[in-house]
């Protein structure tokens, strides 16, 4: 759903702020891109490059994802999640995923 979305409206979904975890859900990986669906496809891609947090962290699942009008808003959404505590961030993920289950961007609907 949101795949089709973002390819029917690129400047409604310009940047997106995502969150990943890892199989285990210990790790929490804040990052921001322009395309979603290929930053995830890197990501797990990289699963195994311990050189890189992501890889080093197994963390390819996203639980999390909120689309922000242009890059200097993503920026410092990005910045002020990193600032937060652990449980504000789990906190902002209960609230829109509250299984933390992996979304599918082909079939998630939120």
């Amino acid at each position: 759903m949101l795949r089709q979305a973002q390819h029917d409206n690129d400047a409604l979904l310009k940047y997106v702020l995502y969150i990943l975890t890892n199989p285990t859900k210990t790790v929490l990986y804040i990052g921001i891109t322009s395309d979603l669906v290929r930053r995830l496809y890197e990501h797990s891609s990289g699963r195994g490059d311990v050189g890189k947090f992501t890889g080093k962290y197994q963390a390819d699942l996203l639980i999390y994802f909120e689309i922000c009008p242009d890059a200097t808003q993503a920026i410092a959404r990005e910045k002020q999640l990193k600032g937060w505590t652990r449980a504000k961030k789990e906190a902002l993920i209960n609230g829109f995923n509250s299984t933390w289950k992996a979304i599918d961007l082909e079939t998630w609907e939120g």
